[in-house]
């Protein structure tokens, strides 16, 4: 049989002295490496998906007049049910992720079904730096360096979207035509942050699962690995113990003369591993994966996987014959998120060799999240973000040093609920407490316009995507609430320009 390959996102650590492991300078992603370099699967593609690729002339820098070339940024937008300028039709712009954006589109089912329902526009419209959208011309040329990374931020982001919608609206005299924000996860923090920066260009966002305060100390930096721990927990305490004991048999066994070569071949992959902290990583990513996409029903959002899938992995972890090894045990677990299928033969932990990954990019720079494990309430292995190590590693692979208060300098975070209350509105967050990114977000209503949407056992940005036969009754729920806060402000605005028409 053809040997097959599966990558996954792996993240390249230190080797600290004295630690089997040191996680403590990790950059979380919000997704893995699929949404980062592959196409979207065509099973995905549906009649009420269709949309027409579009590119725009972007600025590179917008905040300077410096002169630099410009780049070509892709959108996808859909017209067929949009009511049209002369009566005023809404436009929903989602907020181009990490990622490509046809992957997200054809993830984010809840916005191509309100379209029809509003009358509305879609614009997909693509995060720079990331799918098609290169500055310089190539994925090569924009990520060759610090200087050439250098406008890869969510300001630039956010530009990139205002001048977008601002011109294309213009260009369809749609001036008065209503913009509605949409995103999950980074996509769901730019939605909430583009509210506030640019109110005057969008009326209202649905920010779901975005974790715009998973930075600096605004929330416990243990938050996201407890809540991680506590949806396995929940599944199985036996399963819990098993996984927390493993990280002492994985240091154990790898100390030894042949251990990494007995560890290559109890977790099968497919070249020799390199050190225990490749094979850390890669099982810490699978624990966080799934309890971001811990779905009531089977997805192919991340990987192909069943519903509930933590459950299956605890299943898989406590039902092994009895006298099963616990390496052997987790093997099982984890062949649950990486091989459901049943199609892989062996696992390459490889990843890009030169770490040069947009979102590292941007973790090194603005994009700093601190975290931590408690060794009391959490599955992993102790640690505390020690940020020195962080820098050292960013300066290291990048030649950058990370500015980690930034974020809340541009965007707010301390005193959210008073500063939310006196300068925001129209803004929903959404969140299901599974999703580790949850325990990040507003989980509180501020305002009767800052509005907080919460389900017991939704995952990561689950509202979003497309309504289904078997959706559990609390998420049906959820989404109309969306929809009927989406339908107030629309009416809102409609109701103060009839009034200043009639002035």
């Amino acid at each position: 049989m053809t040997k097959q390959l599966f990558h996954i996102l792996v993240f390249i650590v230190p080797i600290i002295a004295l630690l089997p492991w040191s996680p403590e300078s990790r950059r979380i992603p919000f997704l893995g490496k699929q949404s980062l370099v592959q196409k979207p699967p065509n099973n995905l593609v549906a009649d009420n998906y269709t949309y027409e690729i579009r590119y725009y002339e972007q600025t590179l820098d917008h905040f300077s007049f410096d002169d630099l070339p410009n780049f070509s940024q892709r959108y996808l937008i859909n017209t067929d049910h949009w009511a049209g300028p002369s009566r005023m039709g809404p436009i929903f712009l989602y907020c181009g992720n990490e990622g490509d954006i046809e992957w997200f589109a054809l993830n984010s089912g809840f916005v191509w079904e309100l379209a029809p329902r509003f009358g509305a526009m879609v614009i997909f419209p693509e995060h720079r730096y990331y799918g098609e959208s290169m500055p310089y011309g190539s994925r090569e040329e924009a990520y060759k360096n610090a200087s050439t990374l250098a406008h890869l931020t969510a300001e630039q982001a956010l530009a990139d979207y205002a001048v977008l919608i601002t011109d294309l609206k213009r260009n369809l005299s749609a001036q008065a035509s209503p913009v509605i924000l949409f995103g999950g996860s980074y996509g769901g923090m730019l939605a909430a942050w583009m509210r506030l920066k640019y109110p005057h260009i969008a009326i209202g966002a649905l920010a779901a699962s975005a974790p715009v305060l998973q930075f600096e100390d605004i929330v416990p930096l243990e938050t996201f690995y407890n809540i991680v721990s506590n949806d396995f927990r929940r599944e199985s305490t036996s399963c819990f113990d098993t996984i927390k004991k493993s990280w002492d048999v994985i240091t154990s066994v790898g100390r030894k003369v042949d251990g990494l070569d007995q560890l290559t071949k109890t977790f099968h992959l497919c070249g020799k591993l390199k050190s225990t902290d490749d094979l850390y990583n890669w099982l810490d990513s699978a624990y966080s994966f799934l309890a971001m996409v811990d779905y009531p029903y089977p997805s192919e959002f991340l990987m192909p996987l069943p519903a509930y899938p933590i459950k299956e992995v605890c299943k898989a972890i406590d039902n092994s014959a009895d006298g099963t090894n616990v390496l052997d045990r987790i093997f099982k677990g984890v062949s649950v998120y990486y091989n459901y299928t049943g199609t892989v033969d062996c696992f390459d932990l490889d990843d890009d060799p030169h770490g040069m990954s947009g979102w590292d990019w941007q973790a090194c720079t603005e994009m700093v999240m601190p975290m931590s494990s408690d060794k009391n309430s959490s599955m992993f292995p102790e640690w505390d973000f020690n940020y020195t190590s962080y820098a050292e590693e960013c300066l290291n692979e990048f030649g950058v040093t990370p500015r980690p208060t930034w974020i809340t300098t541009e965007f707010g975070g301390h005193d959210y609920k008073s500063v939310l209350k006196t300068f925001g509105s129209n803004i929903i967050f959404s969140n299901g407490l599974l999703d580790p990114w949850s325990g990040g977000s507003v989980l509180a209503n501020v305002s009767d316009s800052v509005v907080a949407l919460v389900t017991e056992k939704g995952a990561h940005h689950l509202d979003l995507r497309a309504a289904r036969a078997d959706d559990p009754d609390w998420l049906v729920a959820q989404r109309a609430s969306e929809v009927q806060l989406i339908k107030g402000w629309i009416d809102d605005y409609y109701t103060t320009k009839k009034a200043a028409f009639n002035m």
